[in-house]
């Protein structure tokens, strides 16, 4: 038998107080997925998923008379989710599938582990847990999976597939994540052979698995391979051999300049880099204004490091400076440290002051007067005086 090993997670006073509610004792629920899998690797559990044979409306009326707020975050499928002081545990009734469409399931609930345990994607994410022993229930091989770092599919790959389609981004990022060496042969098959399908899938939905996949600690080999694989193709084609190379790159000086990985800042490496191809793909994929924004700021070209964070913030500037080579990167970070971006010491109150007529003329040589203070690295005072001397006199000679 297999326990599930100690965890800070696992000692949590209202997480106990939550399984005891909801039948710990009468074997009504386990801990699923993620958190379980996590565990056994001595990672960090960041989200509580609970299964449980209870409906959902006996859950949420239990949770709520332990004292804890119970929201139906989605009732359809079975799940509530109990807020807890420590964050939300997300507690979902036994199910099996009725119907899918790659998209969408209509479920039934049912009081079968196996069963539950069977409508899941991977081996490695169908381990269930007793709450009070800590008793491992695996009904597909994933421990034995997880111990040689294969990612397999429960079932029929392609079914499987069918049933959700996200599942073939989902193969991948959990490969970047917990794979070792090539993946499993019939899953890459699979994902291959219905590559197509992501192309009925929402856009924000291929985004935030993307996102997720960038987010690992080096998806770089796990990317090549989806560009090799076609994989991208139907949903964006764009990315192509030396995306995957600069995306190599960019993830060497992360490590290098010991700064952690960004996936806006990945997918930034990754697309061709011209803003308004960046700006087309980020539109598509229905990201907000703030991260288009950014991943075409971060195609503006190389500045001085304080240059950029004065123009499109630290965190732009760092997308820019980790693309160049490693000397600059390094460099311009160090630059950046513990760097406020300052203001420019001069107003169009003050031009008024200096004889310039209020108007269009205030408006541009304040602009002129700040370009030349950011080219020079943002002198001091007496400078910007000279400087505004100069551009004022030049601005009055201009009017005449």
């Amino acid at each position: 038998m297999i326990r599930l090993p100690d965890a800070e997670w696992r000692r949590n006073p209202d997480l106990g107080s939550l399984i005891v509610a909801l039948g710990g004792g009468e074997g009504d629920i386990r801990f699923v997925g993620g958190a379980v899998r996590d565990t056994l690797l001595g990672m960090t559990v960041k989200d509580i998923d609970c299964a449980t044979r209870l409906l959902p409306e006996d859950s949420s009326r239990r949770i709520a008379a332990a004292g804890f707020k119970a929201i139906p975050t989605g009732i359809a499928h079975g799940t509530i989710t109990a807020i807890l002081p420590s964050g939300p545990v997300e507690v979902t009734t036994l199910r099996r599938d009725l119907t899918t469409d790659g998209r969408h399931a209509v479920v039934a609930f049912t009081d079968e582990w196996r069963e539950d345990a069977a409508r899941r994607d991977f081996t490695i994410n169908a381990l269930f847990a007793d709450p009070l022993t800590g008793e491992v229930h695996d009904y597909f091989g994933g421990i034995s999976d997880l111990d040689q770092g294969i990612v397999r599919f429960i079932g029929d790959p392609l079914q499987r597939i069918a049933e959700d389609h996200l599942r073939i981004l989902r193969l991948f990022r959990f490969h970047a994540r917990f794979g070792r060496g090539a993946p499993d042969p019939d899953a890459l098959s699979a994902c291959v052979t219905r590559a197509n399908d992501l192309m009925a899938l929402s856009r924000e939905r291929i985004a935030d698995e993307l996102l997720k996949l960038l987010g690992c600690d080096d998806p770089g080999p796990t990317v090549r391979l989806m560009v090799d694989s076609g994989i991208f193709r139907p949903i964006i084609p764009e990315i192509d051999d030396s995306g995957v190379e600069r995306l190599i790159r960019l993830i060497a000086r992360e490590r290098s300049a010991e700064v952690a990985g960004n996936p806006l800042r990945r997918l930034g490496a990754l697309l061709p880099q011209d803003p308004a191809v960046a700006v087309a793909i980020a539109q598509r994929l229905k990201f907000s204004k703030l991260a288009t924004r950014r991943l075409k700021q971060a195609l503006s070209g190389l500045d001085s490091a304080r240059a950029l964070a004065y123009r499109y913030g630290p965190e732009t500037a760092a997308d820019v400076l980790l693309r160049s080579d490693h000397d600059v990167a390094v460099l311009g970070l160090a630059q950046l440290s513990g760097w406020e971006r300052p203001r420019l010491p001069v107003s169009g109150g003050d031009l008024i002051e200096k004889g310039l007529d209020a108007g269009p003329t205030i408006a541009a040589t304040l602009q002129t007067i700040e370009r030349r203070w950011v080219a020079e690295d943002f002198p001091d005072a007496d400078r910007v005086a000279e400087i505004t001397a100069q551009e004022v006199d030049q601005a009055m000679r201009s009017r005449k």
